[in-house]
């Protein structure tokens, strides 16, 4: 399964980074404040970087 490894800007200029199979779904969960407490408490958020593997192993 692919899966996405992404970095996230926040609103206050720290940086999270995360990993997902489904990019766009989880961009807009951190986005209605649904994702991780970190992002949640420091939006709006914006995605600068992502790169797509073809496995993806989430523990």
């Amino acid at each position: 399964m692919k899966g996405y490894l992404y970095i996230l800007l926040c609103s206050d200029g720290s940086y999270y980074t995360g990993s997902t199979n489904n990019l766009e779904l989880r961009l807009s969960q951190h986005q209605a404040g649904e994702g991780a407490n970190h992002t949640k408490k420091r939006l709006p958020v914006k995605l600068v970087c992502t790169h797509q593997f073809l496995f993806l192993i989430i523990t």
